[in-house]
Parts: C-alpha cells; sequence; structure tokens
C-alpha cells in the first residue's frame, strides 16, 4: 500500500481546524449551561416569623382636648374711699392670704381730724335746730294773739324744719366719716393668693382704686375647648386628667358646660374644676396652657400588637397567614393605642391569624415560617389607657 504522505503546511492546517471545532463546541455547551441555569426559578426564602390572633378587650374612651389654666374667680381688692394715703402694704403677689387678713392699711392723720370737725358739725347743728324749734314753739302759742302775722309764725316754723334737717346731714356726714376712717385697714374679701399688687406706700388712692387682685381659694379651672360635634358627649361630673405646660398633671371634673359655641372656631368652652394629683408638685399656674383627656367610659375593642400593623403609602395593613403558609396583605382600619396593643377597627375577621413581628420585610404571597404564637391576654390591652379618642 501507498503511504499518503502530508506536507507539514497541510498538518498545521489540519490541527487548526481541528482546535476551532473544539472552541466551538465548548462555547456552544458553556452558553446552553448558562441558559438553563438562568431559565431555573429562584426560591424565594421562608421568613421566620411569630403570629398572633386578635384579641377581644375592652378599652377606656378617651376625649382630647386644649385650653387654658385660669383662676376660678378673681376677687379685685380696692379703696372705698378717696384722699386715703397708703402707709402700709403687708402682702406681696403669691402670697395665701386668710380671709379678713389685713392686705394694707391708710395713714389715720387727715381722716380723724376730719372725723372731729363733722362731730362739731353735728354739734352745732343741733344746737341751731334746738334754738329754731324753741322759737317756733314760741311763734306758737302767740299765734292766736294776733301779736305775730301769719308770715312771720310760718317763717318761724320754716327754720324750725331747716335746722331739722341740717341736724341729720351732719350726722349723716358724721357716719360717712366713721366709715372711712374704719376702712383704715385693706382686709382680703375671702382666703385665696393674692395674683396682683398695684398698692405703693405713699400714695394717695381715689375712689375705687384696684390695690390687690386675689384668686379665690386659690382655686384654677381648666377652660378646655371642645368642638361642637363632641359637644354632647360630656356632661357635668365628667372626670378628666390634665397636663400642664410645666409638666403638673391635675385631676379634674367637669364644673359647668358653656351655653354657647364660637362661631368663628365652632368651639365651646368646657369648665373643669381642677387639683393636682397626689405627689405632684402644684405647679400649675393660671395664664398657662394644658392639654388633657376627658374619660368617656370604656367600649369592647378588637387589638393586635402595634408591630403587626405596616403602615405603607398612608394606609395600615396586616399580613394575614393562609393555610398553605403564604400570607395576604390585608387593608385595615385602626383606633386606639393602648400600650404596645392597638385597635383595629375594620377590615380583619376576629378569627384570623397574623404576623406579629417580622411584618415589616413581608410582601403580599410571600411564603413564611411560623415559630411561634404570641398570646395575648384581655386584661393587658385594658389595663393600658387608651392615647385617643374612639371613633
Amino acid at each position: 500500500m501507498n503511504k499518503i504522505e502530508l506536507k507539514p503546511q497541510a498538518l498545521a492546517a489540519i490541527a487548526l481546524a481541528v482546535l476551532v471545532a473544539g472552541g466551538v463546541l465548548l462555547s456552544v455547551s458553556g452558553k446552553s449551561h448558562a441558559e438553563d441555569k438562568k431559565d431555573a426559578p429562584t426560591v424565594k426564602p421562608a421568613l421566620t416569623v411569630t403570629a398572633v390572633q386578635p384579641q377581644r378587650v375592652t378599652l377606656p374612651v378617651k376625649l382630647s382636648a386644649n385650653g387654658n389654666i385660669v383662676a376660678w374667680q378673681e376677687a379685685i381688692v380696692g379703696a372705698e374711699a378717696p384722699g386715703l394715703r397708703i402707709a402700709e402694704v403687708n402682702v406681696n403677689v403669691g402670697d395665701r392670704v386668710a380671709k379678713g387678713q389685713v392686705l394694707a392699711r391708710f395713714a389715720e392723720g387727715t381722716p380723724q381730724a376730719e372725723l372731729a370737725q363733722f362731730r362739731a358739725n353735728l354739734v352745732e347743728a343741733e344746737a341751731a335746730a334746738a334754738d329754731a324749734a324753741a322759737n317756733a314753739q314760741r311763734a306758737r302759742s302767740l299765734e292766736t294773739t294776733g301779736a305775730l302775722s301769719a308770715s312771720q309764725i310760718n317763717q318761724y316754723l320754716t327754720a324750725e324744719k331747716t335746722a331739722q334737717a341740717k341736724v341729720g346731714a351732719a350726722r349723716a356726714m358724721l357716719q360717712a366719716q366713721q366709715v372711712r376712717v374704719n376702712q383704715g385697714d385693706v382686709r382680703a374679701p375671702d382666703a385665696g393668693i393674692i395674683s396682683a399688687r398695684n398698692a405703693t406706700v405713699g400714695a394717695v388712692v381715689g375712689n375705687g382704686t384696684e390695690l390687690f387682685r386675689l384668686i379665690r381659694q386659690g382655686r384654677l379651672e381648666w377652660r378646655a375647648e371642645v368642638t361642637s360635634q363632641e359637644l354632647g358627649r360630656i356632661t357635668t361630673g365628667t372626670t378628666a386628667l390634665v397636663t400642664a405646660a410645666s409638666g403638673a398633671r391635675l385631676s379634674g371634673r367637669v364644673r359647668t358646660i358653656g351655653p354657647t359655641v364660637d362661631p368663628q372656631t365652632r368651639a365651646a368652652l368646657v369648665y373643669v374644676d381642677v387639683t393636682p394629683l397626689p405627689g405632684m408638685p402644684a405647679s400649675a399656674r393660671a395664664g398657662m396652657f394644658a392639654r388633657g383627656e376627658f374619660d368617656l367610659g370604656s367600649t369592647p375593642a378588637l387589638t393586635v400588637p402595634q408591630a403587626a400593623v405596616v403602615v405603607r403609602d398612608g394606609f395600615s395593613y396586616v399580613y394575614r397567614l393562609n393555610t398553605d403558609n403564604r400570607v395576604s396583605q390585608v387593608k385595615v382600619q385602626t383606633g386606639r393605642l393602648a400600650g404596645d396593643q392597638l385597635e383595629v377597627v375594620g377590615g380583619l375577621a376576629p378569627d384570623a391569624r397574623v404576623v406579629a413581628a417580622g411584618a415589616g420585610f413581608l410582601n403580599d404571597g410571600d411564603m413564611v415560617r411560623v415559630v411561634g404564637t404570641q398570646a395575648l391576654g384581655a386584661g393587658r390591652a385594658a389595663s393600658a389607657p387608651a392615647s385617643a379618642a374612639s371613633r
């Protein structure tokens, strides 16, 4: 047999062709394998969560309101007589005083001198009246004799009546001056706290000049502004918890409800008597702003842990557990917050199971693995005060 001899150039060409063919086969095989891996579906791992069932509890119903703390009644203490000079001031702003306590004294010199003068005027008037009465009596005795004319007799009788009137006027002026002297002491009309002082030693006051202001009995009240829509829920005697701007907490009770509604704000004033809570400093002051909550009783409610509610795009959602261990995103309406429990007022069935922890990482349809169920006691949710008004 004849041997075929190949030239070196031919051998090189054949080897190159074999290498190219092998590279193409490897490329096609690798691409096919990559496409197979790309087409394979990605399995998202199940998120570990805990579940909880909504609980029916009883929650307090609160109505929030704002307002100012003011004096229950403020008495104005002033001068009843004009022209008196203040000689002594015994109290200052903030002092507690008792009923009848001397707040200030007037100088006694001028009133006492005027009192002596009015006494002398009365004595003089009484002497003149006695003389006029004697003359009138003589005129009456001579009336039948004709010694005096009728005109003269009338003059004596008129003089008698005029003198008697002057005695009455002098006596009245003496009594008025006596009252003025007795007003040398300015006294507190009631027990309370001095809230303002205008009295200054040496000042001469006029009639009715305001000297002091007094918060009667030291009592304060909270004037809460309540909208006309909510006004009907409050009655006389309703209790409230008030927090002043200073942090002082006060207990309150509705004394009365304003008879009118402001046409501009559509709100009415509710007058609430307040007293500091035991153990709290009495740091509430008239004029302070305060927030408060009226206690309107309690109502049944369906609650879930606050962590189970996810807020997205302004709406509240919970994730309900299905039988296939997948979750469904459910839109709910929320209400009162009591501790770490949030009221659900709509959108969720009472027998549903929802994700209690880890809800913020879920999406609708996700697979989950439940590792435990939180137990909620009705007393736990009911014991915490609700922080918002009920529906």
